[in-house]
This record gives structure tokens, sequence and C-alpha cells, in this order.
């Protein structure tokens, strides 16, 4: 496997105990990575994202985006999207994701978040659609930020940096065991794109 800039072993297992988190880093050129970044930004239906908390209705600055082989629907924070016909460029990386990871895929959710002001705060992605164990596969593009993940009985806290072009997956009993989130930052000025492959429960 070619991989660029630092090299990283994809073996590794990120997590101490309780769960799988595989690091990549870099799975495309600096170039590529680029072109995949404007592409996005470019051709995704962006949306403001929204969530419904205790009977209130939010809308973030955080845009996202619903794509799957088929119309699936997909509910978190007590709101459902309705999933959109992949792009050539989103096939391309979906194809690329799957060979890396040995996994197949049904479906991506897309998070564009403008600058460091904007994050995401601790969840698990423990949706029932998505069944047990679920394996869900992270590509980022565009500025680098920090991800942790935090224990939920031990409280046992621990970060890495995100790459331009990388690519993480979650697997096994880390969303059982795990909550994970992206810090927000007074030090990132520039857009980040990311894209979470998921396997959705077909009915």
């Amino acid at each position: 496997m070619d991989l660029f800039g630092t090299q990283h072993d994809a073996s590794h297992n990120f997590l101490p105990m309780d769960g799988i988190v595989r690091y990549f880093g870099p799975v495309v050129s600096p170039e590529k990575a680029d072109w995949y970044y404007r592409r996005l930004l470019e051709t995704i239906a962006w949306k403001n994202d929204e969530a419904v908390i205790f009977g209130k209705h939010y809308i973030t600055k955080r845009k996202v985006a619903w794509y799957a082989d088929k119309a699936f629907s997909y509910t978190y924070s007590n709101t459902t999207k309705e999933a959109l016909p992949w792009t050539p460029e989103l096939l391309e990386l979906k194809v690329l994701t799957e060979q890396l990871t040995g996994r197949t895929f049904n479906s991506c959710l897309l998070n564009l978040y403008h600058d460091g002001s904007e994050g995401m705060a601790w969840h698990s992605d423990d949706e029932k659609a998505l069944g047990k164990h679920t394996c869900i596969a992270s590509l980022s593009f565009g500025a680098e930020r920090k991800f942790a993940f935090r224990h939920k009985r031990t409280k046992e806290t621990l970060g890495l940096t995100l790459e331009h072009g990388s690519l993480l997956i979650m697997e096994g009993e880390t969303q059982t065991n795990w909550l994970h989130r992206l810090p927000t930052t007074t030090k990132v000025h520039t857009p980040r794109v990311n894209l979470t492959f998921r396997t959705m429960i077909k009915k």
C-alpha cells in the first residue's frame, strides 16, 4: 500500500481496550487530496445540520450531506435525512476506502466544518440503523483537526490529528464503549470536509 507523508501502521489499534480504531494516515497524494477537497466543496449538496434536543430545534453552522446506494433514511438527533445518489467523486472515494479497509459500505454522511469554531460534541454513532459493532470509515480533507476519544466507563481520553487526505476507521465495540468528538479550536481558519462511510442495515 502506498501511503503519503508520515508513515502510519494501519494494523495498529489506537485504542487501549474495548474497541478498535485504526489510522491509515494520508491515503491519496497531496495533489489528489487538494482536488477532492475542491470538488467536494463545489459539488456536494451541503445543508446546515439540524437537531431537536429537549423539544427545541437547533440549526448548526456546520453543514452536512447524506448519500447512499439507495434512498436510505437516517435519523439522529431526532431529525431524519433522505439519502441522495452518489456523485462520481464519492463513488471513487467509496471504492478506495473499501479497497483499503476490506469492508463494504452503502452510505456516507459528510460534514463541512468552515473553521475551527465549528466542531462536534462527545457522542457515539450507535443508532440502531447501523447495527451492532458497526464499522465507520472516516476520510478527511482540508484543515488538519484533532479527533478525540473518551471511554464511557473509565473516562480515559486520548486524541490524534487527522491529516489532509487521511483515513481512520472505527470498528468492533468502539461505539458501545467510547465517545468521540471534534474539539473546537481558535488555531484553524480554513474548512475541513469529513466523509464517514457507513453500512445501513437494509430492511
